[in-house]
């Protein structure tokens, strides 16, 4: 009985103590109970019009990834004003003068996409207008603004059709994409918003009509059209003459032209001026040749050359592969900079193949229109690998022409002679018809062919054939004394008015390890005037 009082008064006072602490206990936990309306909020204050629109409208094309992100990082207005400043001045071709070349054409390109593309949309929004602001004009520009009765080349398959309206855009050579660029713009709807074409069939009007805008081989019945139409006839028959023309060539040039140009290098233009890093130095070699233009300018091509064995080469999805950072700057004698170049090499092989690559070489060359003067070239090259890096600062003075007088142009050693009759005469290494790389070391192995390359100006003009009249030698020297001499047929060599080519390889077999000179004497029958320009060589076991 008493335990059962005592129950009692011990539950009385549990219940006494909760009703007392219970008001405690709710007033500590208040703030939980708050609205969530009546909470601070952290709010990201949103970008100004002008900054937004010059993000996303003015530079939208041509911005990096990078500095996408850093420009929305950016807190202040200053900030974003120094960041477009920097962002101009990072795409500067000559910094050394007040104007900024690039953004000029940039925004009169945006213009001209404006005025010419818009379709309702804005022209910078259409597909014509961006690659127009981030490539420019192209070098050629083939148009149906019509469209209409189309006999197809052969490397679309040949036989007639007809087209919606359509373009096509072709570049000489594009940075980052490739040389010899083709793009196709069609547009289907009549609108006059062209579209980039994925394929050659996106422009044929007849695609989806029975038994019309056949093929050559579609007629012939060695295919048929619905295989074309679903995209797997040219594939099944292996018909692509042009490597071009392959669907993983055409997605692949899309992907290239939907990045933006990337700012490369910038580590390496400021490195010029510094010096080698010499605890890890790169050796490379560089040479300075000259090809007349015209009367007042000069193609200097500069070529430069690693040995494959100075390189790492890591495994890039199967295949072993080296890569070098090419930068480079031109100046006159008075300071001013006459041109910038900048590029990747790149130098692959398989596993297989690894040992042979390490014995060959690298090469890059650079072309660029000058006139007659003294300047000096600073490149710098770096390993992407182990970071080893050099420089070199090599000055060479661009000769001029005298009309009147037999002239050439450098003797240049090749490493490769290749001529480009067929084919289309762009990209590095090309000059004139011909594909010359050269050796600019100067060192052949035993049994490689020594290419000599040159070009002859203002030869006189033979009356009787109405060509050019010249008498061509090849001679052989060893310290100075002449081992042979061989002739070559002036007849044909013409392939410019007064511009006479001379190629020519030379067989090191018979000859023993060693240094040689080769000397090209060339006897002009019009005016009389000699030349001999010469070049030295060694020959290795």
């Amino acid at each position: 009985m008493s335990y059962q009082k005592s129950a009692s008064r011990l539950a009385v006072c549990s219940l006494f103590l909760a009703a007392i602490s219970f008001p405690a206990y709710a007033q500590d936990n208040r703030p939980s109970q708050q609205d969530p309306s009546e909470k601070p909020r952290n709010v990201k204050p949103e970008l100004k019009k002008a900054y937004k629109d010059w993000l996303e409208k003015d530079v939208t094309y041509v911005i990096t990834d990078e500095e996408r992100k850093a420009f929305k990082k950016l807190a202040t207005d200053d900030e974003r004003e120094r960041f477009i400043e920097e962002f101009w001045r990072r795409r500067d071709p000559d910094p050394d003068t007040d104007e900024n070349e690039f953004k000029e054409e940039y925004y009169e390109r945006i213009a001209y996409a404006n005025e010419h593309f818009a379709s309702g949309v804005p022209g910078w929004r259409t597909d014509r207008g961006r690659i127009w602001i981030m490539y420019g004009k192209p070098d050629e520009r083939e148009t149906h603004p019509m469209g209409g009765n189309y006999d197809r080349p052969s490397y679309e398959g040949g036989g007639s059709t007809s087209t919606y309206p359509f373009e096509t855009w072709f570049y000489r050579y594009l940075p980052g994409v490739g040389s010899g660029v083709e793009i196709e713009f069609v547009d289907p709807t009549g609108s006059g918003e062209y579209r980039i074409a994925r394929n050659a069939n996106e422009k044929d009007a007849l695609l989806n009509v029975p038994g019309a805008g056949l093929t050559l081989s579609e007629q012939l019945g060695l295919s048929d059209k619905g295989d074309r139409i679903s995209g797997m006839g040219s594939v099944g028959n292996n018909n692509y003459t042009r490597e071009q023309d392959s669907p993983f060539a055409r997605l692949q040039l899309l992907a290239d032209l939907s990045r933006p140009p990337q700012i490369k290098f910038n580590d390496l233009a400021s490195a010029v001026n510094t010096g080698v890093i010499e605890e890890n130095p790169l050796n490379f070699d560089i040479r300075v040749d000259f090809f007349r233009q015209s009367d007042e300018r000069v193609i200097t091509a500069l070529t430069i050359q690693t040995l494959n064995r100075d390189l790492v080469f890591q495994d890039s999805g199967g295949l072993q592969q080296a890569r070098i950072n090419i930068f480079g700057r031109i100046t006159s004698v008075a300071g001013r900079r006459a041109g910038v170049f900048e590029d990747p090499v790149i130098t692959t092989a398989t596993l297989a193949e690894l040992n042979e690559a390490k014995d060959r070489k690298s090469a890059y060359q650079k072309a660029v229109p000058l006139a007659p003067g003294t300047y000096k070239v600073d490149v710098i090259v770096r390993d992407v690998a182990s970071g080893a890096t050099g420089v070199r600062h090599v000055g060479f003075t661009v000769p001029k022409y005298d009309p009147q007088k037999l002239s050439t142009s450098t003797l240049v050693l090749a490493a490769r002679l290749e001529s480009l009759v067929d084919q289309p005469a762009v990209g590095q290494f090309v000059i004139g018809q011909t594909k010359v790389i050269p050796n600019v070391a100067g060192i052949y192995k035993k049994g490689e062919p020594v290419g000599v390359y040159l070009q002859v100006y203002n030869a006189g003009i033979d009356q009787t054939t109405l060509r050019p009249s010249v008498d061509v030698e090849y001679a052989l020297l060893k310290d100075g004394k002449e081992l042979g001499k061989t002739t070559e047929d002036w007849r044909g060599m013409s392939d410019s008015g007064q511009r006479l080519t001379l190629a020519k390889l030379l067989d090191t077999r018979p000859l023993a390890p060693g240094d040689y000179e080769v000397a090209v004497r060339i006897r002009d029958r019009v005016s009389g005037q000699s030349l001999a320009p010469s070049a030295k060589f060694t020959v290795t076991q």
